[in-house]
């Protein structure tokens, strides 16, 4: 097979494209849309520092999940969550059937219970099931051999099959008062467009990232933000939960459904905002999120939502 130099505006084009279909990967193996965006985000890092003496590529699609199976595991134990052993015994013997019937299950299936299976068996059925990869496909991305990785396939589906047919318990997220007052006083002041109000409740060393797009830091820069805001009339924002994490969530008034378009994280150093983060332009981050609204929440009942059109 013949390899392919890349130099940094040529793997820019590919990762761009190649972006959501990481993104999916990354938010299932991590369990919540926001963490994998890190990891994507740490897997952009890594591909781009790899291609400084444009190196050849041989296969791109596989490098760049191989890169992203490895910050997934890496950001993994960070959280020092446990990791699963799995015995490699002699599984080539295992019928590999179509699946398509469990392609739709793991298509439909919440992150929440992705993360009830082991590393190996939520790697293959994200890579097999939910992304179209083949065995070999898969073999090459995580490293694992090929009787490994149809153990963990086979055991991962009969996992994700008896989670199916159990109700999904998911706890309903709360948010602390003086959290719930702080972003209560933020979105109001934003949607009454007070933008001078806004810009006072910000901190001097204030970090903004609009995901996709751009990062900004210190006040001076930041400031220019929430001008971009001011001259668009397209949004709206409202309290809410993404992933059980506090968040605010934009929506479109001019349409007539609101769905949510996107939504902020954050966060706070006493009464001083010192990080944004505005997932406005990462529709992709939308598609598996588990989104409520505050008054939803207290309900206990959590909603999924379309990705925009």
């Amino acid at each position: 097979m013949i390899s392919r130099k890349f130099d940094r505006p040529a793997l820019e084009a590919v990762l761009s494209g190649l972006r959501p279909k990481l993104h999916r990967y990354c938010a299932r193996m991590a369990g919540s849309v926001i963490d994998g965006e890190d990891i994507v985000q740490e897997t952009l890092l890594k591909a781009l520092q790899a291609v400084d003496g444009s190196m050849a590529v041989e296969r791109p699609e596989q490098w760049l999940f191989r890169i992203a199976h490895n910050a997934a595991q890496d950001h993994l134990r960070r959280r020092h969550r446990e990791r699963s052993r799995m015995t490699q015994t002699d599984m080539t013997t295992i019928e590999d059937p179509s699946g398509s019937a469990d392609s739709r299950i793991a298509a439909a299936t919440g992150l929440r219970s992705f993360m009830q299976l082991s590393v190996a068996q939520r790697s293959a059925v994200i890579l097999v099931d939910v992304l179209g990869l083949s065995l070999y496909e898969t073999c090459e991305v995580t490293g694992a051999t090929l009787a490994a990785t149809k153990a963990a396939l086979h055991r991962g589906r009969a996992q994700l099959r008896i989670l199916a047919a159990e109700p999904e318990q998911v706890a309903a997220p709360r948010l602390d008062a003086d959290d719930e007052r702080r972003l209560r006083r933020y979105v109001d002041l934003f949607n009454a467009r007070d933008f001078d109000a806004v810009r006072a409740l910000i901190a001097e060393d204030i970090q903004l990232e609009l995901v996709n797009r751009l990062r900004l830091r210190g006040k001076a820069e930041v400031s220019t933000y929430f001008g971009n805001y001011d001259r668009i009339s397209d949004w709206a924002l409202s309290l809410g939960f993404v992933d059980g994490r506090p968040a605010i969530l934009i929506r479109n008034p001019q349409e007539p459904d609101g769905a949510v378009r996107g939504f902020m994280l954050v966060k706070w150093r006493d009464e001083r905002v010192v990080q944004i983060r505005d997932f406005r332009y990462a529709p992709w981050c939308l598609v598996d999120a588990e989104i409520s609204t505050i008054e939803t929440a207290r309900k206990g009942d959590m909603a999924k939502v379309a990705p925009p059109a």
